[in-house]
C-alpha cells in the first residue's frame, strides 16, 4: 500500500543478486540485504499493526519505500569486451542482465516491503537511481517521488562508492533532503565508501550509522 501522508522516502539501491554474491559481489552485501530486510519489515508491520488496531491514531504515516534495479540488457560500453579484464572503474564484469537470476532481488530481501521498483541501465551505463523510470513505465524516479509531494529521502543499499554514491548526488541537486544509513550500504572498496561518504556530507547530506 502507497501512502498518500508520507513526505518522507527510502530509496532500496541495487540489493540484487550479481550485487550480493554474483559476478559484481561485494563483501557485506548479505548483510546489508538482510539488515534492510529487518528495518523495513519492522516498518511495514508497525504500519499493519496500527491499521488493524483501528484506532483512529494519527501516528505519522511510515516512508515510502521505492527500490532500483540495475536492468542490463545492451549496455553500451558498460561490460568489458570479451578477452578483455574490466578496469571496474567504466567497464565491468557482465552483471544485472535484465530477466536473468543476477538481476533479481536477493532472496534475503523481500520484494513485496517495497512499495515500487525503478529500472536502468537497460541500453546505457546507470549509475543513478535517478537514471531510472517505473518498471514497465516511463515515470521517471524524480517524477514519482514528487508526484507523491516527497521531501527527504534516506537511502540504503549496494554500493556505497558508485549506485548509492551517485543516487544520493541526483537527490541533492534535486533538492530533497538527503540522509544515507552507512551501516546498511555494502561498498566495492572501503576506501571508495569513505571517499563517497566524506563527498556526501560535504555536499550536504547526512550520514547516519544506523536506522532512527
Amino acid at each position: 500500500m502507497v501512502s498518500t501522508q508520507a513526505k518522507d522516502a527510502i530509496i532500496v539501491v541495487d540489493v540484487q543478486n550479481d550485487f550480493v554474491d554474483g559476478s559484481l559481489g561485494t563483501d557485506r552485501g548479505l548483510e546489508v540485504a538482510r539488515g534492510i530486510n529487518a528495518w523495513l519489515g519492522g516498518l511495514v508491520h508497525a504500519e499493519e499493526e496500527e491499521a488493524e488496531a483501528g484506532d483512529g491514531s494519527s501516528a505519522a504515516a511510515r516512508p515510502l519505500i521505492v527500490g532500483t534495479k540495475d536492468w542490463h540488457i545492451k549496455p553500451e560500453g558498460h561490460f568489458a569486451p570479451e578477452g578483455e579484464e574490466p578496469d571496474y572503474k567504466d567497464t565491468w564484469p557482465v552483471h544485472c542482465v535484465a530477466d536473468t537470476h543476477g538481476a533479481q532481488v536477493c532472496a534475503e530481501l523481500n520484494p513485496e516491503l517495497v512499495d515500487v521498483w525503478f529500472h536502468k541501465g537497460e541500453y546505457t551505463a546507470a549509475y543513478s537511481g535517478f537514471e531510472g523510470h517505473l518498471a514497465g513505465e516511463e515515470q521517471t524516479l524524480q517524477q514519482w517521488l514528487n508526484s507523491h509531494e516527497v521531501e527527504n529521502v534516506t537511502i540504503v543499499g549496494i554500493a556505497t562508492d558508485f549506485c548509492v554514491r551517485a543516487t544520493a548526488e541526483d537527490a541533492l541537486e534535486a533538492g530533497f533532503g538527503v540522509t544515507v544509513i552507512e551501516d546498511l550500504c555494502a561498498a566495492v572498496s572501503e576506501d571508495g565508501a569513505t571517499q563517497a561518504l566524506d563527498a556526501l556530507r560535504a555536499s550536504g547530506a547526512e550520514v547516519i550509522a544506523q536506522p532512527r
